[in-house]
């Protein structure tokens, strides 16, 4: 029995991970707002809240409603800019040794490039993950995110921009995943993460109106986990490049789910909203699993559910 099981995952060129657990965007703010509470050297990596050029002020109140299975949000991409993100956050960011990811946005593929061009050697920056499936921005978001050649341009502009490894965040509001995933791969993308939020809403009834200020949001938590676990399934079995996981992760045997599927890494978002050290016990239960079984590594793991 191996007591210590290497959960270590390396994604994407220097992108090298302790564990396959990761703080999905717009969950985690940007892990400074979490210290005092949970040991985020921990964690396998932080992704960052969705970052654009100039900040953004995000759309109407109410932002978010709890529904059955999970939750439904429209917080618009509220963010403080690429410029105070460098200025305030990465420093504290360099003195980590788990890897920070920053979430990018725009409005064209231009203004992707732009921002990830100021990213370029800003110290405590590990990676750029480009988000292409937001359902809640009225520009940009997951208009990108539906289109093959529109993900391509996105995903090639950035490329272009920065050395960093490139992941780009898929939209399961689509036909066929598949047809986006190797659009991104073959422009470049170092790797992929999926699912973004299912597209929804909810109505007050009593009031006659929608709950969400913005009347639509994007649906997290259990009730999307089989849908992203199918995706993830069909996008691991034709890219070449890591899949990441993302979707309804709220336990260490829902993680052993995606990584069985294909994935390389998972990402975990809901759960922390409920209970901020939730990745916390997703990485021990994924060591317990290994060690109980006897099993060395987590890649080891990798598609095992795959015929």
């Amino acid at each position: 029995m191996n007591s210590q099981p290497d959960l270590s995952v390396h994604l994407a060129g220097t992108l090298r991970l302790a564990n396959p657990v990761m703080a999905a965007s717009g969950t985690w703010g940007y892990g400074d707002e979490y210290t005092d509470i949970v040991d985020v050297q921990k964690l396998g990596a932080i992704i960052c809240k969705g970052t654009t050029l100039e900040p953004r002020d995000g759309n109407a109140q109410p932002r978010i409603v709890e529904v059955i299975g999970g939750v439904l949000n429209s917080v618009g991409l509220q963010n403080i800019g690429v410029e105070a993100l460098i200025a305030h956050k990465a420093p504290l960011w360099a003195t980590w040794k788990v890897p920070v990811l920053v979430n990018i946005a725009g409005n064209t593929p231009r203004e992707y490039a732009q921002v990830a061009a100021r990213l370029e050697g800003v110290a405590g920056v590990s990676g750029i993950e480009v988000n292409i499936s937001c359902p809640n921005v009225s520009q940009g978001g997951m208009h990108f995110g539906t289109d093959p050649s529109a993900a391509s341009e996105v995903t090639a502009a950035v490329k272009g921009a920065t050395s960093l490894p490139v992941i780009v965040k898929l939209s399961p509001n689509v036909t066929d995943i598949t047809v986006i995933a190797q659009a991104v791969e073959k422009a470049g993308a170092d790797a992929v993460s999926l699912i973004n939020t299912v597209s929804g809403m909810a109505i007050d009834v009593k009031g006659r109106k929608p709950l969400l200020g913005n009347i639509t949001g994007g649906l997290s938590g259990p009730a999307i986990k089989p849908v992203a676990l199918l995706m993830v399934y069909r996008v691991a079995g034709c890219v070449s490049i890591p899949v990441i996981g993302c979707g309804g992760i709220m336990s260490a045997m829902d993680a052993l789910e995606f990584i069985m599927a294909g994935a390389a890494a998972v990402q975990v978002g809901t759960a922390s909203l409920a209970d901020p050290r939730a990745m916390l016990a997703v990485i021990d239960g994924l060591a317990e699993y290994l060690s109980t079984l006897g099993i060395g590594t987590i890649g080891e793991l990798r598609g095992a559910a795959r015929p």
